[in-house]
């Protein structure tokens, strides 16, 4: 009796030990499941990490892809088999034969008991090769997506903190997308059947996370307590669809109160132009791609088109403005839709807009006329005799009684005040392209443009090229032509800036 109870403990340990070897030799169930996707729906694959790599189990492989298993010693590993075709896999080596083509494994089969295991890269290497579904292993984003199913990799980003906040959803192929925007969050609803996310483990500025939406294939934006009424618009390029989504300051910093200054000897007289009201002398640039929706514009050869080139440079100009001057740009369209005349001239007027610039691409009867060329405006008699007219003051009534005379000016005239700060502007634009690119055989024109009319600030029109010349049209659509006169344009904002700075400290 006493000699068995000086053995029990002994039998518990070897049961313990046996218990945790039991255990190692079955592995750990990964962090994340792998979630398998198909036409009939979403479920989790048992999977299990073993000496650092992820294996599943045939027996499960067999229950969800219908091939038959069986341990086979005289082929030296164990055998797959699916319509005919067959797999071996080696137990000593990371390898399979399929079909008796070899095909390298990361590591070789495993027994766990009476499982045979197979690192999980044996369903894309192994048996897709001979499955007559598509079988796509993404192990980053633990999706095993089987079937013909639209699954695009969404990657997020939060581009500049701010404020203003900008962020841009990637979606990879181009994938149709509807985006809803409210006071508090921007959803992004992907038409797909499943989404690959790369998202941020964070948020920025006036954004305070990017995450999966609560509907399937959605992205929700969060935004802070800080943050305005957002915008959010897609355009498809290069297979892409990218959401561009913007955020501005609830309060804007020109309102926000500025904390109590601490108290100044009456001896030092306070520094008489360093002030906290004091207003850049540009703030705000509105950037006006021209056409788009179904407003093509101009078409060269090739099929490249107007609003696609003006787009893309207009896109190229923002970031790089806002990058290393750090003047807020707006974009009269963000995508592929149309704008009229007038509601561009709008957007820059309520945007309070201090400079307009207006992209377009040229079109010639002649094949040869080639060359970027700028435009500014100028009042025609009409408008001169109108302008006149509008110098007679209009009387409205004041409260407590009487009345006081302010002058009226038509929407379309609002360029009149203008015209010598344009001039200016487009004089500048004019030498930075021609610093860059050629220059057309009228390199800088001017006209009663309408859509430079209504803008109540300094505006030009900029001709990047002339699309019916076949050469340049191939060259418009290059990236290294667009940055060229992205480059251009940019000279010409910055020396406007200095030159608008020098006019005030006068």
């Amino acid at each position: 009796m006493m000699g068995a109870l000086k053995a029990a403990p002994i039998i518990t340990t070897v049961v313990v030990l046996l218990v945790v070897s039991l255990l190692q030799a079955q592995g750990t169930p990964p962090p994340t499941p792998l979630m398998l996707v198909s036409l009939e729906g979403r479920r989790p694959i048992p999977t299990t990490v073993l000496s650092g790599q992820e294996l599943i189990a045939l027996d499960d492989v067999a229950t969800l892809f219908q091939v038959t298993v069986r341990e086979d010693t005289l082929a030296g590993g164990i055998t797959v088999t699916y319509k005919g075709r067959t797999i071996v896999v080696s137990d000593d080596q990371p390898m399979a034969s399929v079909d008796g083509r070899v095909v390298t494994l990361p590591s070789p089969a495993a027994r766990a008991g009476r499982r045979w295991l197979v690192p999980v890269e044996f369903l894309s290497r192994a048996l897709a090769p001979i499955y007559d579904t598509r079988i796509d292993l993404r192990r980053t984003s633990r999706l095993l997506i089987v079937g013909d199913l639209r699954v695009p990799r969404v990657v997020g980003r939060v581009d500049i903190p701010g404020p203003p906040t900008r962020a841009t959803l990637e979606i990879t192929p181009a994938s149709p997308v509807t985006l809803t925007v409210d006071a508090t969050r921007i959803v992004v609803r992907v038409d797909a059947d499943a989404l690959e996310l790369t998202l941020p483990s964070g948020g920025g500025g006036l954004i305070e996370q990017i995450r999966p939406g609560d509907q399937p294939n959605t992205v929700t934006v969060v935004l802070n307590g800080r943050a305005g009424m957002a915008r959010a618009a897609s355009m498809d390029a290069d297979n892409v669809t990218r959401v561009t989504i913007e955020v501005p300051s609830l309060n804007p910093p020109a309102e926000t109160a500025a904390p109590p200054a601490p108290p100044v000897a009456p001896a030092e007289p306070a520094p008489p132009l360093l002030t906290a009201t004091t207003r850049a002398a540009l703030q705000t640039i509105v950037i006006d791609p021209g056409h788009g929706g179904e407003d093509v514009g101009v078409r060269g050869p090739g099929g490249v088109q107007e609003k696609r080139v003006a787009l893309d440079v207009a896109r190229r100009l923002r970031g790089l403005i806002e990058n290393r001057l750090g003047i807020r740009v707006v974009l009269t369209r963000e995508d592929d839709r149309s704008v009229s005349l007038d509601e561009r001239a709008a957007l820059a007027n309520n945007s309070k807009a201090d400079l307009f610039i207006s992209l377009h691409a040229n079109g010639a009867l002649a094949p040869g006329v080639t060359g970027a060329e700028v435009f500014h405006a100028r009042l025609d008699r009409e408008s001169q005799d109108a302008l006149r007219s509008a110098d007679e003051a209009v009387s409205l009534p004041v409260l407590g009684g009487g009345s006081r005379k302010i002058d009226v000016i038509r929407w379309d005239l609002a360029q009149a005040r203008h015209v010598d700060a344009s001039e200016m502007f487009a004089g500048m634009l004019e030498e930075g392209l021609r610093a860059h690119v050629t220059m057309g055989p009228r390199p800088l024109q001017e006209g009663a443009l309408r859509v430079l009319m209504g803008a109540d600030m300094p505006a030009a029109l900029v001709e990047m090229a002339y699309l019916t010349n076949p050469g340049q049209a191939a060259t418009a659509k290059t990236e290294s032509y667009q940055t060229l006169v992205t480059q251009g344009i940019y000279d010409a904002v910055r020396r406007f800036r200095s030159y608008l700075e020098e006019q005030r400290a006068r």
